[in-house]
């Protein structure tokens, strides 16, 4: 019987998987929202800001101003409730809960992301996992978006779902790009080997399409150099994500011992 798996990958390589994980039923059940969202991410991100604020404001009893969301919001705020992801307090506003509140802030790109790991066709995957590792004596924990498992080889993407909308005077968020970059990178240098692949997904618009550059020249020769693969918010629809999932884990190069 074929014992490998991510679990007995990652405690040669000193790393074990914690008990906090996502769970698959759930990433299952929110599928048609998470769908929903990727093709919509602008639409979206308005609407859950709008539910975050409409949230505080009634924790800090805060008088609600009337909604102005259009009819495309609207319909975001029904899958919503669809989904279980608001409730309704008695004026009728609708408010998340600390639960949702966490899949609204991105829990739904990395469960997404595991549907479209299983989907290319990913001998294992395993999202929102906790792992602890010992390294000469030293011990911490990290959590991991998504752990993919390829044969003998791993890949990890790490989810960050930031701004849709990139200039150049956002200096903040071209930061946390820059930033998740790095982060990707050193997962990859911590568990990973060489000829194992690590990407970055995020949820930003990174690529100029009428112009035919990236927006970000930096970013994309950091990331270039470090060899972690951007997945930008072009390729978070689903066929396109399923097809950059698949080439992060598709023929991976002999990994050394």
């Amino acid at each position: 019987m074929n014992s490998t798996s991510i679990k007995t990958i990652l405690e040669s390589r000193g790393a074990w998987l914690k008990a906090t994980h996502g769970e698959p039923e759930k990433a299952l059940a929110n599928a048609a929202l998470s769908h929903m969202i990727a093709e919509n991410y602008p639409v979206f991100e308005k609407v859950r800001d709008h539910v975050f604020k409409a949230t505080e404001d009634y924790i800090r009893r805060v008088p609600i101003a009337p909604s102005d969301l259009d009819q495309g919001s609207t319909e975001f705020i029904a899958a919503f409730e669809k989904h279980h992801m608001i409730i309704r307090e008695p004026s009728g506003q609708a408010i998340c809960e600390t639960k949702s509140r966490r899949y609204l802030s991105g829990g739904w790109l990395e469960e997404l992301a595991w549907l479209a790991a299983m989907e290319a066709g990913a001998d294992e995957a395993v999202f929102g996992q906790v792992l602890g590792w010992e390294f000469k004596g030293y011990t911490g924990e990290n959590e991991i978006d998504l752990i993919m498992r390829h044969g003998e080889a791993l890949s990890f993407v790490s989810c960050k779902a930031l701004r849709s909308e990139l200039n150049s005077q956002d200096r903040k968020l071209r930061n946390r790009l820059m930033d998740a970059v790095h982060a990707a990178d050193n997962l990859g240098d911590h568990f990973g080997k060489p000829g194992e692949k690590v990407a970055v997904l995020v949820t930003t618009d990174l690529f100029d399409e009428e112009h035919d550059v990236p927006r970000y020249v930096a970013l994309m020769g950091k990331a270039a150099v470090l060899d972690v693969h951007v997945i930008a918010l072009e390729d978070i629809t689903w066929p396109r994500l399923v097809k950059a999932i698949a080439d992060l884990i598709a023929a991976p190069a002999k990994v050394q011992p």
